[in-house]
């Protein structure tokens, strides 16, 4: 199947379903991964990814693992069509004749997607890093604190004081999504939904840089011949091992984007201006392992999700869906 003869709504549907199949599947271990980097030296709260996950099951129950995923489920399915459709878009104009591209094309378009995908993923990070954090936060100040899976109480202190002030306030009170980025638009504007843009963008663009790339080769590898596609299994693990490496070589960006979006802070945690400043802080105080904080979690994360979004794009989920309903009028 070319690529280049996918409609635009089926790339949204294949996108939009990988993205829901697996945030669904892996999103226990990327709450392990926000809580992981937030922690401070010296106020470590888990141990590790397994030791997060048991501790949070204690005191928030089962569904305090998906504590954040709601946002997720909503916003990425745009985030993985975009990223997706992006790719193949820019691959398609620096395609000359139909030839192969050459590795700096393909990470050119690479780099556009991650370019377009932030539109999305600031604002979703922003609101899920909230409810993520919101546990370990709640543990940091009372040990041991017990939580109904439905109504988790935090610190919510994005809703009673300024950015970076420093100032940690120690009323708690259930909080939401929804609340939060109202709280964001009144009194910081749409800028609020989008701190930390820069750092998302110091992520988002080597990831992808990387990622496309690298998947395209490996999964071009599994061709039985050059007119045949890979096989199921083998776009599968090219997705995996793809994204796990990428994912892997950008996570110091990614701890700095997560301290950056946090808006709620422990005792005695610091606050910072930018992404120097974080960067300066956290060398300084945590020294240089800080940046791998939340790797392993990470590379869990990613793997299996675009693996799943891979496969779906490759086999045309979108496609069948669009040819065996009414969607179908929707194509081209």
């Amino acid at each position: 199947m070319s690529q280049q003869q996918i409609s635009l709504p089926a790339k949204l549907i294949n996108g939009g379903i990988a993205g829901i199949v697996g945030v669904t599947c892996v999103f226990p271990f990327d709450l392990a991964k926000t809580r992981l980097q937030n922690q401070r030296r010296g106020q470590q709260v888990y141990k590790s990814m397994m030791d997060c996950l048991v501790k949070t099951v204690r005191s928030e129950g089962y569904f305090g693992m998906y504590r954040g995923a709601a946002v997720n489920l909503t916003l990425v399915t745009p985030e993985k069509a975009i990223k997706l459709a992006a790719n193949d878009f820019f691959r398609h104009h620096l395609a000359k004749d139909g030839k192969g591209l050459t590795v700096f094309k393909e990470m050119l378009a690479g780099c556009g997607a991650g370019m377009c995908q932030v539109i999305v993923t600031t604002p979703m990070e922003m609101l899920k890093i909230q409810l993520q954090d919101a546990g370990r936060l709640a543990a940091q100040q009372q040990k041991p604190v017990m939580m109904t899976p439905t109504k988790l109480v935090a610190t919510n202190a994005v809703l009673s004081r300024s950015f970076n002030s420093g100032m940690v306030i120690s009323a708690r009170r259930a909080v939401s999504a929804t609340q939060i980025a109202k709280e964001l638009l009144q009194t910081q504007g749409i800028q609020g939904l989008y701190k930390g843009l820069g750092a998302t963008l110091m992520r988002d663009v080597p990831f992808s840089i990387v990622y496309f790339p690298l998947f395209a080769n490996l999964n071009r590898l599994g061709k039985p011949s050059p007119e045949e596609s890979s096989p199921f299994y083998w776009t599968f693990l090219s997705g995996c091992a793809a994204g796990s490496t990428a994912a892997v070589a950008v996570n110091p960006c990614d701890v700095v984007k997560t301290r950056l979006q946090s808006l709620n802070k422990g005792a005695s945690e610091e606050t910072y201006s930018g992404v120097v400043d974080c960067v300066s802080k956290i060398m300084q105080k945590e020294g240089p392992s800080a940046f791998l904080k939340g790797a392993g979690c990470r590379a869990l994360v990613i793997a299996p999700l675009f693996g799943i979004a891979q496969v779906m794009y490759f086999v045309g989920v979108g496609e069948y869906i669009l040819d065996n309903s009414p969607l179908r009028l929707l194509g081209p």
